[in-house]
């Protein structure tokens, strides 16, 4: 799927320009994605010393690590009871384990590769009703039972003090979870793996996989053979490969940037600078810029159809939280695509000995696609123990056929509904 480019394609460091493949290559690894599970995984393995050949259709960050939210955001879309149900109590706590060290891995690399990428934690989750609330209040107690106990619930005057909207009734304070430049963050990933010793090409879109002792990978110009195949593409992955296809729906999200704030006005509209996400199911989600722009996104349309007049749906979405930004216009906006999977687990493993895959990360990736890095690289390298933690989840197909869009956006129109009537 062909996207335009963002306003974090227009202000991120410049990226080198990468070659198409030509010609026919050989390597132990080969990986479809220039996202940052791809990158982060030919990243994870160039520093184990195996060689790996990442192939990207379009440009690196050209999909979903180039246009989502830039939230950082701890644990998974899924709630850890539902995680639980499906792995056990002790597989759920090592899980809850790992996307804590998905998220502390971050500034660790930004530190180590010289990343500038606007990293800032503090992180809000907004109710808009009492029910929200209630279910906020649940939540910081589940995670107390994981061991983590930094999050509290702030109500009336402390609320205020975080976020300037009369809006909500409450929300989830979180100093775990952050905001970043995700394109930026994604390009100093690529350049480390290339300085590791991984091999980038772009512009090359694969056309077909042969699988049997080895992988073939095939594109315009030339193909890859490796022992090893990593699929990687998530939501822009299409139908190359159906086994996965049908445990993955893509979700279109709509993000805009305005102009600039200004200092005073941005402070007091942000007074601790936080991320911030509701509880609906349909979010908004919203942060400033380095620069005190509001980046705003919202929607999640299983139809994948950009609403008419982008701009002005995204103003008028982002003016019932801050009334006052009457007067601020929409400079940029775009779409782009988001996996999830039925469960909202992320959906990890094996299609052959040979053939590995990450996707559906359900909204989280930010950190969850880094984690999914590790795990391939070592599973790859030999001690798949913590792959197979994922792997283990049965992921549901979503409906099939002629129904598949329809029966989905039906769905979606419900669960739309009882966020507005506070169900």
């Amino acid at each position: 799927m062909s996207e335009p480019p963002t306003w974090y394609h227009a202000t991120a460091p410049a990226a080198p320009t990468r070659p198409a493949l030509a010609g026919n290559l050989r390597s132990r690894v080969c990986v479809i994605g220039g996202g940052l599970t791809g990158v982060s995984a030919a990243l994870h393995l160039a520093e184990r010393g195996i060689d790996a050949v990442l192939l990207e259709a379009e440009t690196i960050g050209h999909g979903a690590s180039g246009r989502n939210g830039g939230q950082i955001v701890q644990g998974f879309s899924a709630p850890m009871e539902r995680i639980e149900a499906a792995v056990g109590r002790a597989d759920a706590q090592a899980l809850w384990d790992m996307g804590r060290e998905a998220i502390a891995a971050i500034p660790e690399r930004v530190r180590r590769h010289g990343i500038d990428c606007d990293l800032r934690w503090g992180y809000l989750i907004a109710a808009l009703n009492r029910g929200q609330l209630a279910e906020l209040h649940a939540t910081v107690e589940r995670w107390a039972g994981y061991g983590y106990t930094g999050p509290r619930v702030v109500e009336g005057g402390e609320l205020r003090s975080v976020l300037a909207t009369d809006l909500y009734v409450g929300g989830l304070l979180e100093p775990g979870s952050g905001q970043m430049h995700p394109l930026a963050y994604l390009r100093g990933l690529a350049g480390a793996a290339e300085a590791a010793g991984a091999r980038l090409f772009e512009r090359s879109a694969v056309l077909s996989i042969e699988s049997g002792r080895t992988q073939r990978v095939k594109t315009a110009a030339g193909s890859v053979e490796a022992d090893v195949l990593v699929l990687a593409g998530n939501a822009y992955l299409g139908r190359l490969l159906p086994a996965i296809h049908r445990r993955l729906m893509p979700v279109a999200s709509f993000v805009g940037v305005t102009e600039p704030l200004g200092e005073e006005r941005a402070r007091r509209l942000f007074p601790q600078d936080v991320a911030v996400a509701d509880c609906n199911v349909a979010l908004d989600y919203f942060r400033l810029t380095a620069d005190r722009r509001l980046l705003f996104g919202a929607g999640a349309s299983y139809s994948a159809t950009t609403p008419v007049g982008l701009k002005g749906w995204l103003a008028r979405r982002f003016r019932r939280v801050f009334p006052e930004l009457a007067d601020v216009a929409v400079e940029h906006a775009w779409g782009g695509l988001i996996g999830i999977t039925h469960n909202r687990i992320p959906d990890l493993g094996r299609l052959a000995p040979g053939v590995l895959y990450a996707q559906g990360f359900s909204g989280q990736g930010l950190a969850l696609t880094g984690l999914a890095g590790a795990l391939i690289a070592e599973a790859i390298a030999g001690d798949d123990r913590r792959f197979r933690l994922l792997a283990q989840v049965r992921h549901l197909p979503f409906p099939g056929g002629l129904l598949r869009t329809p029966t989905l956006v039906a769905a979606m129109g419900l669960l739309k509904l009882k966020d507005r009537l506070g169900w």
